[in-house]
């Protein structure tokens, strides 16, 4: 008798059946292993390779396809206090990316490769968890089932998802940064230094003065963009812009986004440059840096010719260039719960990108609290929502409760955080207090709701 026909202990709960998760990002994946590591037996499908995105580049697990940095990591900031919970709630994801950690200042930045096969040997080993490799074109709404297949869903699955949820399907276009090689670059201009950060060289620096800043913006502005399709043109999502469109939105932009100097004094002149482009590590040999915040859709000549202007990267070697997707995600207002289930068909359950948030943590979010209500659909049981006070509940109930006519995704946030916290000046203390009530409001849930995260004996 196989492992998936043996009956496995459900802490005095009726024996689960089954739980389909639908892609194998980081929200599937992690909704995977929260459904088994609760005992319900997972079907985990996944198209790649055989069928293949335009972002992707491999068939693994929870692939990293943009920056390989989850963000701030201080306990007092809005994804700091995210990741907490996280690791409270024992988020394999997190647990990985702890494990695969490259320097970064105060972002957890992991080496991409690392993490996924960290990942991978985690799913593959758990005897609970069945891989089947191939692309889904139907939905069985009459079991749990969490659909996970990103932002770049395949357009036939998109479809029945379409077809369950009507017309309230949105999208946005969001973009790769380039990588380069650590060996092609001129370390006699560029420096390493962390914003605020003496003594750490987590990141390194290309400075630019005003008239170098002024030509590569008016070079950028004039670079030919990548040929965009006619149902693709016009939206973009506020919160990662391509660098050519901050580029178009003022000559100053760039330098209060991803350009900007402050806290980065050059050591050799003592002073902040005009502008600084910088580089983050990208895997733990620092033989690789992407480009912090030049996601593009540019052409890959244009971006070489361009982006060699500046300072430090004359002779750059890339190893990949920036690219620019259609990323679907739904009006989440209209046909989700807070619980992360359709309106309509409470079984099937939706995680990551597609439900409207954005960031690699906030998706990992969704896919633990989707692949626990489905284990607990899968037991019979109702499917829970977390206090709000909590960036586990606050996350889901802002996407659910926004304004359907204008709906952006969402990043996690400390505004989300704020509702009945003293308004004081002192942010710190502000910040402190939210970190605070985060940590005791998780705790008391869990308190409440504890035999829903009996974990499963061992199989190790």
């Amino acid at each position: 008798m196989s492992e998936r026909d043996q009956c496995v202990p459900c802490s005095g709960f009726p024996c689960p059946g089954t739980v389909t998760v639908v892609g194998a990002g980081l929200a599937g994946s992690e909704a995977a292993f929260t459904a088994a590591k609760l005992g319900c037996h997972v079907d985990l499908w996944e198209m790649r390779p055989d069928v293949m995105t335009p972002a992707h580049h491999t068939g693994d697990p929870a692939e990293l396809v943009c920056s390989n940095s989850l963000g701030n990591d201080d306990p007092q900031k809005a994804a700091g206090i995210l990741k907490a919970e996280l690791r409270r709630v024992g988020s394999l994801l997190i647990q990985a990316a702890d494990a695969t950690r490259v320097p970064a200042g105060q972002a957890l930045a992991v080496d991409r490769k690392k993490f996924s096969q960290h990942v991978g040997r985690e799913l593959e080993g758990n005897p609970l968890i069945s891989w089947h490799k191939g692309e889904v074109t139907d939905i069985d709404t009459g079991k749990p089932t969490v659909l996970a297949t990103g932002p770049l869903t395949s357009n036939r699955l998109a479809q029945k998802i379409r077809e369950l949820i009507g017309d309230d399907f949105l999208y946005f276009f969001d973009a790769a940064s380039p990588i380069v090689t650590a060996e092609s670059l001129d370390l006699e201009i560029i420096y390493a230094a962390s914003r605020r950060m003496p003594g750490r060289d987590d990141y390194l620096n290309c400075p630019l003065d005003r008239d170098e800043y002024l030509r590569f913006r008016e070079e950028l502005i004039k670079a030919e963009p990548a040929p965009v399709k006619d149902f693709e043109r016009g939206r973009f999502y506020e919160g990662c812009l391509p660098i050519e469109e901050l580029a178009l939105r003022g000559v100053d932009t760039m330098r209060f986004g991803p350009l900007k100097p402050v806290g980065l004094p050059d050591p050799r002149t003592g002073r902040e440059p005009h502008a600084v482009v910088q580089l983050r590590r990208e895997d733990r040999e620092g033989s690789l840096y992407s480009m912090v915040g030049f996601q593009t859709r540019l052409k890959w000549g244009e971006q070489k010719r361009v982006f060699s202007m500046i300072p430090g990267l004359g002779g750059a070697g890339f190893v990949r260039y920036g690219v620019m997707h259609r990323n679907i995600y739904v009006n989440a207002p209209l046909c989700l719960r807070p619980t992360l289930q359709l309106k309509k068909f409470p079984n099937v359950l939706l995680a990551g990108q597609v439900t409207g948030v954005e960031g690699y943590v906030e998706c990992i979010a969704t896919g633990w609290l989707a692949g626990l209500n489905a284990s607990l659909i899968g037991k019979g049981m109702e499917p829970l929502e977390l206090p709000t006070e909590c960036a586990l509940g606050a996350l889901p109930a802002s996407i659910t409760a926004g304004n359907p006519k204008n709906f952006q995704p969402v990043n996690i946030n400390l505004g989300l955080l704020l509702a009945g916290v003293e308004k004081v000046k002192d942010k710190r203390r502000r910040n402190k207090e939210i970190s605070q009530r985060s940590a005791e409001s998780l705790e008391k849930f869990i308190a409440e709701n504890g035999k829903c995260f009996m974990q499963q004996p061992s199989w190790r």
